[in-house]
């Protein structure tokens, strides 16, 4: 009998399970696959370490930029394949060390919800039952694959593939057709352009990289053009054929050769065949729905993560985790959605968090947006030659407050956390303009822009 078991050992489920365990519960964590889950084994950390790879290796193409030259530079794919998977192995071991310093139990298998008795929820994993008083889902998500003609069929043979096996790939394909122009397709293509691959984005959408700023999506569109990456915008894929993909664009119809195709039009919550119907747990468009302590419409039940399909980013998921902890301790905790940073990881990095221009107008708030070359950053000046990054700060004139933030810049990952900062705590613009940043830094931008308000 245990206090609390979790499903899935990803970024909700094993840092739930640590946190539960350094509070004093005894805790169960059951795994199907790998801990760490997608954003540690086939997500997060191994595009990260490739796309590091792919700046290194272009840093040193444009040495000669910066005084330093450098002769037959050369990106070696099969070095970086390993030392991707070294850092996962490091990475994991450390989940493993910290689960078990907490003193949480782990079983590797599908956990399946068979009901729930006086007890608690009774869940079977590799043949044997086990209780737990509470239940916490967090079994993460799947790619989504559409009905296209000829997906599935390809999908077995090899020829498509999800981002899981584009990450295990030895050889660079010659020509790689991506469809879907969000994060991780944009990712994987700017990774593999710069390996070599002729890469060809097909995107359903009129823009990419999703619900970002339109002008910054713009501006990194034309970047990866200049690299040689094309892109077909409002194109519909109908058919994969053995050898190419085709589409339908202004009802005009295209074929799209290529070795390899990668699948990459989003995810699906892992809700199937768990047995969530077994204690009538609520879902809609197959995700759980969930309060803002994390609690499922069945009492002692809760749900965090990707299956909730609220948010499906990594640092969501930790955020929910704690949330559902917290709540499950008796400490009073909600969830906040509208902070929530969210990055793309190319070169150069497109950051944002909160409100965008378009979205806060579609909410009728009045605000201003402040725009800014990054070249206002003697950082950013010093080390981006020829570099046209820019920022955005969205102010409600109503409150003085940052309701968003955007920045197309190298380091933009590390510094938009500051502007979610600013929206989760309501500071002014007034209260912002007496915070004093390190100089030189590249967020120094904020402050440069606040003082334009």
């Amino acid at each position: 009998m245990y206090d609390l078991i979790v499903l899935g050992g990803g970024p909700a489920g094993y840092l739930a399970a640590e946190r539960a365990g350094h509070e004093g519960l005894s805790v169960l964590c059951i795994e199907k696959e790998h801990l760490g889950g997608v954003c540690l084994n086939e997500g997060c950390i191994p595009t990260k370490t490739l796309l590091y790879s792919a700046k290194t290796y272009e840093n040193a193409l444009h040495g000669d930029k910066y005084g330093v030259t450098v002769e037959k530079a050369a990106l070696d794919h099969g070095k970086v394949i390993d030392r991707k998977e070294k850092v996962i192995k490091t990475l994991v071991a450390g989940v493993k060390a910290t689960l078990k310093a907490n003193k949480v139990e782990v079983k590797e298998g599908s956990g399946f919800i068979k009901g729930r008795n006086a007890e608690g929820f009774v869940i079977e994993v590799n043949g044997e039952e086990v209780t737990g008083a509470r239940l916490l889902i967090a079994t993460g998500s799947s790619p989504a694959v559409p009905p296209i003609t000829g997906l599935r069929e390809q999908l077995e043979k090899g020829f498509v593939m999800t981002s899981r096996e584009a990450l295990e790939l030895r050889e660079i394909p010659k020509q790689l057709a991506v469809i879907g122009g969000g994060v991780i397709g944009l990712e994987m293509a700017s990774y593999y352009a710069s390996a070599g691959s002729e890469v060809t984005i097909i995107e359903m959408l009129d823009h990419i990289a999703g619900n970002n700023d339109a002008e910054m999506v713009k501006m990194l569109q034309k970047g990866f053009e200049k690299r040689g990456m094309k892109f077909y915008l409002g194109t519909k894929v109908t058919e994969i054929t053995k050898k190419s993909v085709l589409c339908e664009k202004d009802g005009e119809k295209l074929e799209i050769t290529a070795d390899k195709v990668l699948l990459s039009i989003g995810r699906r919550a892992n809700t199937a065949n768990i047995g969530l119907e077994n204690i009538n747990v609520l879902t809609e468009r197959g995700a759980i729905v969930t309060d803002e302590r994390m609690r499922t419409n069945v009492a002692e039940v809760y749900a965090a993560g990707d299956v909730n399909g609220k948010s499906m980013l990594a640092h969501t998921a930790y955020r929910e985790a704690e949330v559902a902890i917290n709540n499950i301790c008796g400490k009073k905790d909600i969830m906040r959605y509208n902070a929530i940073p969210g990055v793309l990881y190319t070169n150069p990095e497109l950051a944002s968090v909160g409100e965008t221009e378009d979205t806060a107008k579609a909410k009728g708030m009045d605000v201003k947006v402040i725009k800014i070359p990054m070249r206002f950053s003697g950082r950013y000046l010093a080390e981006n030659e020829g570099g046209d990054g820019i920022a955005k700060l969205v102010v409600n004139n109503k409150t003085k407050t940052v309701v968003g933030a955007q920045a197309l810049s190298n380091y933009s990952s590390e510094f938009i956390v500051t502007c979610g900062t600013f929206i989760e705590t309501e500071l002014t613009i007034d209260d912002i303009k007496q915070i004093v940043f390190p100089h030189p830094t590249v967020s120094e931008i904020i402050r440069e822009m606040v003082f334009q308000y």
